[in-house]
């Protein structure tokens, strides 16, 4: 458009913006952290970022005034998301394992190792965001949700009436125990991989009355994931080497790959330079938590390797993931990797720091994928390259920014919270399985499952992610979330059936008001319970 040919994005770096992104990243980091050691959760302050930023717009104060900008309130929802899932989800986690394993000389090794494994994580898909395997075109749906939210408070209008009455829905479908950022999800994303996320996820809540026995205790998620991991990456591998213009594609692949502006080469270097920094990053957690003098050689190499592949693995899974509902399963992905390594062999202690340079991987790819989606849309969708490339290049040195913060807030306040026996309740379920040790019952449900995993993940293809999509549903223990996803593709199919695609549009907006209202709804209440528990 037009309009963005004469424009120049907002700096991130420009003093008056990064001293305002500085003090709602605080915000964003304290709120990270105390949801996440007091309920478990982490809830997505874009939204909240992004009506804090409409507010301060029509404050009557010059300093205000630059805060009209759309691209200058996505900075501002950029900062305090990256802020908040990098304080709690990429940093709180992985240093709560070693103080629940009772080596609290560890916490600090392993604080170095996740912020680096936070910032390589957050790079690598700034480099390949809008690539033939992460398209900005791709459904992203909180990412979406956030622009409409934006567009709405800038534009008004029609779309801002379809917005509220779908924001409306959201809160109130929310309060009645309807999973509401489900339901919108199931409008906008595609419709074979969220079928499979949501049967993945009625057979994971009815798995008792419908086989007689929880499916989750045979490791039957896990063997899914990890079949349907490996053909991913398989795929992932033959993208980076197809060339775009040799391969017929089909009408799906055409519209998501045309017009983009990350290389098969860009792919290459982000997944290689990313490896190696896993590999870097591997290598200074054992070197700084001495770990290197408890293994053998032979067992430190294959330590090394497995730890960075694994982080390699786990970005991918659950930015795919991401990308197409919204839903990404960082725990239970990371919970795999501890098995496999119990499987391997792995010392205890060396076996929890590589769960947690795990999960301080993905959170961040998958947030980043949200805010660029937003800035993406806010842009224009790329009608001007140059302005999208630059927009983009701003949102991440705001995230870089966020992440500092959160490093700092991370840094001061971890040892209040252990002292108060505070941690993500998610660590004791890593230090329990260690204790517990693997078996070879485990590794055998492990590899059986993991055969139709990857079979319906190669059936699938890459553009359709079945597989993973299912198994993220089977990770999952929300069967409403699963009724949530099936009752709105139908209603999405029935709507397209008597309207045609002229209601494409509409459904989206109301959609994204359906995850505004479930993320409103899900931070305040959040935020309640926390204060009812002091």
């Amino acid at each position: 458009m037009a309009k963005y040919e004469t424009e120049r994005h907002p700096l991130a770096l420009r003093p008056s913006t990064a001293i305002f992104n500085i003090i709602i990243s605080v915000l964003g980091a304290v709120i990270g952290l105390q949801l996440i050691v007091s309920l478990g959760i982490t809830a997505n302050t874009s939204i909240i970022g992004a009506l804090l930023a409409m507010v301060i717009a029509r404050i009557p104060v010059g300093v205000f005034n630059k805060y009209r900008s759309l691209h200058e309130q996505n900075l501002v929802q950029t900062a305090i998301s990256a802020a908040t899932f990098g304080a709690a989800n990429s940093l709180m986690i992985p240093i709560g394992i070693p103080f629940v394993m009772g080596t609290p000389e560890l916490v600090i090794p392993m604080l170095i190792g996740a912020a680096l494994a936070m910032v390589a994580d957050a790079t690598i898909l700034y480099k390949l965001f809008d690539s033939k395997i992460f398209p900005a075109k791709s459904t992203w749906p909180p990412g979406i949700a956030t622009a409409e939210a934006l567009y709405a408070g800038d534009q008004g209008g029609k779309r801002a009436g379809l917005l509220g009455i779908g924001t409306v829905l959201g809160l109130i479908g929310s309060y009645l125990g309807i999973s509401m950022s489900a339901f919108g999800v199931a409008f906008i994303g595609n419709i074979w991989a969220l079928t499979m996320f949501g049967v993945g996820l009625l057979l994971r809540g009815y798995s008792k009355p419908i086989f007689g026995f929880d499916i989750n205790t045979l490791y039957v998620p896990h063997g899914f994931m990890i079949g349907a991991g490996i053909v991913a990456l398989v795929q992932v591998i033959i993208v980076m080497r197809k060339k775009q213009n040799s391969e017929s594609l089909n009408k799906q692949d055409e519209e998501l790959f045309a017009g983009l502006t990350r290389s098969e080469k860009d792919i290459s270097q982000g997944f290689g330079y990313g490896f190696l920094a896993y590999l870097a990053i591997a290598l200074v957690i054992a070197l700084s938590a001495g770990i290197i003098t408890k293994m053998s050689l032979g067992m430190l190499v294959i330590y090394l390797l497995f730890a960075a592949f694994a982080a390699f693995v786990h970005e991918i899974i659950v930015g795919i993931s991401a990308m197409h509902s919204g839903w990404f399963p960082a725990f239970a992905v990371a919970l795999i990797t501890l098995i496999i390594g119990m499987l391997i062999g792995f010392p205890p202690v060396a076996l929890a720091l590589m769960v947690g340079f795990s999960a301080a991987t993905g959170p961040a790819f998958a947030d980043m994928g949200y805010d660029l989606k937003t800035g993406y849309i806010l842009r224009g969708k790329g009608s001007d390259l140059a302005f999208e490339k630059e927009g983009r290049k701003q949102q991440y040195l705001t995230s870089m920014l966020g992440f500092i913060v959160a490093i700092f807030v991370v840094l001061v306040a971890y040892k209040g919270y252990f002292a108060a026996n505070l941690v993500p309740p998610v660590d004791r379920v890593y230090v329990a399985t260690i204790k517990a040790g693997a078996s070879a019952e485990v590794a055998k449900n492990l590899f059986l499952w993991a055969i139709p995993g990857a079979i319906l993940q190669f059936v699938g293809g890459p553009s359709r992610q079945m597989g993973i999509l299912f198994a993220t549903g089977l990770l999952i223990l929300n069967p409403k979330a699963g009724w949530a996803v099936i009752v709105g593709i139908l209603i999405r199919a029935v709507v397209l059936k008597i309207k045609g695609e002229s209601a494409e549009s509409p459904m989206s907006i109301m959609a994204a008001g359906f995850i505004t209202g479930d993320a409103l709804y899900s931070f305040f209440n959040s935020v309640f319970k926390m204060g009812f528990k002091k």
